[in-house]
């Protein structure tokens, strides 16, 4: 298992950030650095399952699904995952199972910092170097031109 820590400033406040990055509709924007038509089904208060989907080369969906462990609204969001769904079905003993994915946003000066960190499996920690990065330029880009 690895952490891998992802870091983006933004030019705008942090409420903003928070829904920029969480909302549904710019959530579909900013989530197709993973994969074209990703989204998220489920809510972001803590208790909340939640599972992140998209479209698989075969036609299948495929993806990860968890819960949410903490959410301290424009502060910090954790999700810890549960397993990966294969063609539409939650798979519990994939190798993400207890894994978590945590977002801090701060602000200083009207700046939102979004840090991301994440546990994964040594076999996804390239793919999610490669994405992550473009993911948070997406989510600056959006949220700065808003």
């Amino acid at each position: 298992m690895e952490t891998l820590r992802f870091k983006v400033d933004v030019d705008a406040p942090v409420e903003h950030v928070w829904k920029t990055m969480l909302d549904l509709d710019t959530y579909n924007e900013w989530s197709g650095a993973f994969h074209e038509g990703s989204t998220y089904e489920g809510g972001w208060s803590e208790g909340d399952g939640i599972r992140f989907v998209g479209p698989n080369d075969d036609g299948t969906v495929g993806g990860l699904y968890g819960v949410i462990e903490a959410n301290r609204p424009h502060e910090f969001v954790s999700v810890r995952y549960l397993g990966e769904i294969d063609k539409g079905e939650e798979v519990p003993e994939a190798s993400v199972a207890g894994t978590h994915e945590n977002y801090s946003f701060s602000e200083s000066g009207g700046v939102t910092t979004i840090d991301v960190e994440l546990e994964v499996p040594e076999n996804y920690a390239e793919m999610m170097n490669d994405m992550w990065p473009q993911a948070l330029d997406k989510i600056k880009e959006l949220a700065e031109k808003q």
